[in-house]
């Protein structure tokens, strides 16, 4: 059974374990965490993420490159454009609950646990949110 929990890294004794810290790090950026969060449910190229977070091309580029380094972000060129996404719907999902963990600490009962917000029917995944 311990074997089990290994595996899939949730033991405390995981090999994993630093890699998630890195993970962390990498996302402890304001603007990484408004471009996972622009990024969610479509994919943007340079200039349309640096209109969305408010921030020069040549700085999203830059955090661009350590996203896409960590494996959080992955690029599909069209012609000389470059579009970028999430790699996967985990960073989706850990920016989302790092958000919801920030509501809680400034209201008792956040915008994600009240039944008008969309994210509290599908249990406070940004999926809907």
């Amino acid at each position: 059974m311990n074997a089990d929990t290994r595996i899939c890294g949730l033991s405390p004794d995981s090999q994993y374990v630093e890699l998630a810290v890195e993970v962390f790090s990498m996302l402890a950026d304001a603007t990484r965490v408004r471009i996972i969060l622009a990024l969610r449910d479509q994919e943007l190229s340079v200039n349309q993420l640096a209109d969305a977070v408010d921030k020069p091309p040549a700085a999203v580029s830059q955090h661009l490159a350590k996203l896409r380094l960590a494996r959080i972000v992955a690029t599909r060129h069209e012609g000389n454009r470059v579009f970028y996404r999430l790699a996967n719907e985990h960073a989706r999902q850990l920016v989302a609950d790092a958000i919801f963990q920030a509501e809680h600490a400034l209201d008792i009962h956040p915008a994600h646990h009240r039944a008008e917000h969309p994210s509290s029917a599908t249990g406070g995944t940004i999926a809907n949110a």
